[in-house]
C-alpha cells in the first residue's frame, strides 16, 4: 500500500492556523495598564478575532492581514512595561510578519510598510546601540523608503525616515555617520517642504543640526571651506528650535531646547548672511551691478544692511516691500506681511548660482545665495517666518529674537 504525500494545500492551510492561533493566543494574553486600556484591549481582541477569520476564508486577503498587524502594533501599546507575558516585541514581531505577508500579496500598500517601519523602530529601540539595533533601523529605513516611493506626498513619513536615520547615525562607525546625518537632513528638509507648520518635523532638524555642530566641533571644525561651520550648524539648529517653540509655545521639550540655543541666534535678528541682490529699486540689472551684501531677517522683514553699517538695522522708515531708505542710502526689503510665496529658481536674467525668488503682493524679489545649501537655509528661515505670520504667532517669534 503506498503512502501519500501531503496535500501542499493542506499544509500550508495548517501552517496558517498555527500561526493565527499563536497571533491570537498573544493578543489574547494582553492586559491593559488601566481599566481604559483593559477597555481598549476588549476591542482589539474582537477585532483581532475578526481578521483571523477573514485569514480562515481567505488566506490572501491582504487588507485583513494589515488590520490584523495593526491590532498587534496597538496591543503591544496595551503591555505594561513590568509585564513578562506576553511580551512588547513578540507582539511586534508577529506584526512585521503580518506586514511583512501583507506587502508580498500587495506590494503598493503603502500605509503597511510605513507602519511596518514604526513597528520595526519600536523594536529597535528596546536593544539600546547593539548590532542587532544597527541592523533594525537598517531595515526600518528601507520600509520608509518604499512607503515614501508609493505615496511621495507623507510628511510623516519622511520626519520618521530621518527619525530612523538619526538614530542609526549613532550606532554606525563614525566614517559612515556624517553621510547618514546629511541624509537624515535632508528627509527633515523635504517633510517641511510638504507641510511648512510640521513643528515636530522642524524641531527634529533644528536637534540634528545641533549634533552635526557638535560632531563637527569635536572632529575640530570644518576642513573646507565648503564646509560649514561649527557656529553656522549652531545658528540653522537655533532657528528650527525657535520656530518650532513660536509654533507650539506649550510645548515644554520646545522650550527648554529652546533656551538651550538661543543666544545662539543673531539677536535682535532671527537669521544674518549673505546674498547677491540688484540695485534696491531695479527689477532687471546687468549682472555686473548685482553686488554681494549682507541681510537679516526676524519677524517682520528680510532686509538688506546698508553698505558700511557693522549691524543690521533693526528700524526702517520704509512703508511698503521692495524699498527701504535708511539715512540717504536705499536698501531692498520685503515685509513678511506682504509674501505671496517662496521658492528657488533658475533665470538667465540671474547673475549664476542659487536663485531665490521671493514673490510679493508689490512684486517679485530676485536674490542669490552663496550656495545651494545656503540657499536651503534662507528658503527655510522665510518660509517658516512667513508660516508663523500666517498663524498668528509672530509676537512669540518677536519676543525670542528680541527679549
Amino acid at each position: 500500500m503506498e503512502v501519500g504525500c501531503p496535500n501542499s494545500q493542506d499544509s500550508q492551510h495548517q501552517q496558517h492556523t498555527e500561526q493565527n492561533n499563536a497571533a491570537m493566543d498573544l493578543i489574547n494574553s494582553v492586559v491593559g495598564v488601566d481599566e481604559e486600556g483593559r477597555s481598549r484591549q476588549r476591542i482589539l481582541t474582537f477585532a483581532a478575532k475578526r481578521y483571523a477569520a477573514a485569514i480562515e476564508r481567505n488566506p490572501e486577503d491582504y487588507d485583513a492581514l494589515y488590520n490584523w498587524a495593526l491590532v498587534l502594533q496597538e496591543s503591544a501599546d496595551n503591555v505594561s512595561p513590568d509585564s513578562t507575558s506576553p511580551s512588547k516585541d513578540a507582539l511586534l514581531e508577529e506584526a512585521c510578519k503580518k506586514y511583512d505577508e501583507a506587502t508580498r500579496l500587495c506590494p503598493t500598500l503603502h500605509d503597511a510598510y510605513y507602519n511596518w517601519a514604526i513597528a520595526i523602530s519600536d523594536r529597535a529601540k528596546m536593544r539600546g546601540r547593539t548590532k542587532e539595533a544597527e541592523e533594525l533601523w537598517k531595515q526600518a529605513t528601507g520600509n520608509y523608503v518604499k512607503a515614501v516611493q508609493l505615496n511621495w506626498n507623507s510628511p510623516q513619513a519622511l520626519n520618521n525616515w530621518g527619525l530612523a536615520l538619526q538614530e542609526l547615525s549613532a550606532i554606525v562607525p563614525a566614517r559612515e555617520k556624517q553621510k547618514i546625518v546629511r541624509t537624515a537632513i535632508s528627509k527633515f528638509r523635504a517633510a517641511i517642504q510638504l507641510q511648512f507648520d510640521f513643528h515636530r518635523a522642524i524641531y527634529n532638524l533644528g536637534t540634528v543640526l545641533y549634533g552635526l555642530a557638535e560632531d563637527t566641533l569635536r572632529t575640530g571644525g570644518s576642513v573646507s571651506a565648503q564646509e560649514v561651520s561649527p557656529n553656522e550648524l549652531y545658528s540653522q539648529s537655533a532657528i528650527y528650535i525657535a520656530a518650532a517653540h513660536a509654533l507650539k509655545p506649550n510645548y515644554s521639550v520646545y522650550s527648554s531646547a529652546l533656551r538651550l540655543v538661543r543666544s545662539m541666534l543673531p539677536l535682535p535678528q532671527l537669521k544674518v548672511g549673505y546674498l547677491t541682490a540688484p540695485p534696491a529699486g531695479a527689477i532687471v540689472a546687468p549682472h555686473n551691478d548685482w553686488k554681494r551684501s549682507e541681510f537679516f531677517l526676524d519677524h517682520e522683514k528680510l532686509q538688506q544692511v546698508p553698505r558700511g553699517d557693522q549691524k543690521p538695522v533693526s528700524q526702517s522708515l520704509s512703508t511698503r516691500s521692495g524699498d527701504a531708505v535708511h539715512g540717504d542710502k536705499k536698501t531692498i526689503k520685503v515685509d513678511i506681511a506682504d509674501i505671496v510665496s517662496v521658492s528657488a529658481c533658475a533665470d538667465l536674467t540671474l547673475p549664476p548660482g542659487a536663485g531665490l525668488c521671493i514673490d510679493t503682493v508689490h512684486g517679485s524679489v530676485y536674490l542669490v545665495a552663496d550656495s545651494w545649501e545656503s540657499l536651503d537655509g534662507w528658503l527655510d528661515a522665510i518660509r517658516l517666518v512667513y508660516t508663523i505670520y500666517v498663524r498668528g504667532k509672530s509676537d512669540v517669534l518677536a519676543g525670542i529674537i528680541t527679549g
